[in-house]
């Protein structure tokens, strides 16, 4: 599955660890941003309000699903490297994009997300993350064609590539902010525990997310609002670092946050809530795993993003960051941020109001290995299944 690695000591490490771990608060901690942490477990067995509903067709390995704005069709990302579209329904048989051929895929890697322009109706330009067959990340820029349901594969344009040291942790998630700029998620490199001490490397683009200006003509530019756009020596598009495998980002505009998930090592899962316009913020990896120091020796909490919500490996081993729900088909759910852990296939979510409040673990069985969620064109939510299934969030009977 893309974000869980080491997947063999945590199933060990999830024996010895016991007790869904409560919500920790740090004083001094997270000083840059003024967010507290959350204190509250989730309640279980909740009746939902909601239903989901299988689509009628199967997907190879989907890691992601999106939209344009107010655009009736869905488009799922599949990890061997393909888009494909769901309109009224029905799955359309050619792939809107098909790369296949230059992605490395399995494991960690693959064709990871896509974005679409924030001006998409009028230049038809999107957003690809992929590794490439020798592994390095590349972000690239792609058109639609003359078909809407088509993208031109001879459009491709490089706007960024990071060589991977190892196989996984390659974050992979881009989006757009509301700010219009592209935010780039990417993970410390990989191995285990952090090696090359990337995370907290502002040298190198590992363990960061990144924040670029993609709306001119060249590849990118730098914000000249990023925290060290003219640093000497710190690599200026990032945004914020200290991540692990930060597997989905989220913005909640009206609210004016970001989340970010990220799959932790081996004793804890972690989602951290941040404002949407801070920058510069550590979110502590490697001398924090969640609210726990990794390395004793190393440890200093000063200035660091604690975690809101975390839990321990007695309740899952993987967490699938998911979106706040903005939709107007089932108002019950309004703000609650919904995620998932790949080895549990339960359902959570949570509220943000000056802190995480409101936990709830949804009464809808099993899910199986959850990969992802995402937003159709009118803000309604999905849940992606690894066993190739994607379910719409509808209204239910209560």
């Amino acid at each position: 599955m893309i974000p869980v690695s080491d997947l063999a000591i945590r199933a060990r490490s999830s024996l010895l660890v016991g007790g869904l771990l409560t919500l920790t608060a740090c004083s001094g901690c997270g000083s840059k941003q003024e967010i507290p942490t959350g204190t509250d477990p989730p309640v279980t067995g909740n009746e939902a309000p909601f239903e989901l509903v299988k689509l009628d067709a199967a997907f190879d390995d989907p890691v992601h699903l999106t939209a344009p704005s107010n655009d009736s069709r869905l488009f799922v990302v599949e990890q061997p490297g393909r888009i494909r579209i769901v309109r009224d329904g029905v799955l359309i048989e050619t792939p809107f994009l098909d790369i296949s051929d230059r992605v490395a895929s399995g494991g960690e890697r693959g064709l990871l997300s896509m974005a679409f322009h924030p001006a998409y109706d009028s230049n038809g330009y999107f957003f690809v993350n992929f590794t490439d067959l020798a592994g390095t990340t590349r972000v690239e820029r792609f058109e639609v064609g003359s078909d809407p349901d088509r993208a031109d594969p001879q459009s491709a344009a490089p706007v960024l590539s990071i060589e991977q040291p190892f196989a996984n942790h390659n974050g992979g998630h881009l989006l757009f902010g509301p700010d219009g700029m592209l935010y780039v998620a990417v993970g410390d490199g990989g191995s285990g525990g952090d090696p090359q001490g990337n995370g907290q490397n502002r040298e190198t683009l590992l363990g960061s997310i990144l924040r670029l200006d993609v709306s001119g003509p060249g590849p990118y530019a730098v914000p000249a609002d990023n925290p060290w756009s003219d640093h000497p020596s710190f690599r200026p598009e990032i945004w914020a670092w200290g991540v692990r495998n930060p597997w989905r980002l989220a913005f909640d505009p009206p609210a004016g946050l970001l989340f970010v998930a990220d799959v932790g090592q081996q004793r804890r899962e972690e989602i951290n809530v941040v404002r949407a316009d801070a920058g510069g913020l550590n979110f502590g990896w490697n001398e924090m795993e969640g609210s726990i120091c990794y390395d004793a020796e190393l440890c200093d909490t000063d200035g660091l993003v604690l975690p809101a919500v975390e839990y321990d490996h007695s309740a899952g081993c993987s967490v699938t960051g998911g979106e706040v729900y903005r939709g107007s088909d089932i108002p019950e759910i309004a703000g609650q941020y919904f995620y998932s852990d790949y080895c549990r296939g339960w359902l959570r979510s949570f509220r943000y109001e000056d802190g995480a409040m409101d936990h709830r673990e949804w009464d809808v069985g099993s899910l199986g290995s959850v990969a992802s969620f995402g937003s159709d064109g009118s803000g309604e939510l999905y849940l992606i299944s690894r066993d190739g299934s994607v379910y719409a969030f509808r209204p239910g009977p209560t």
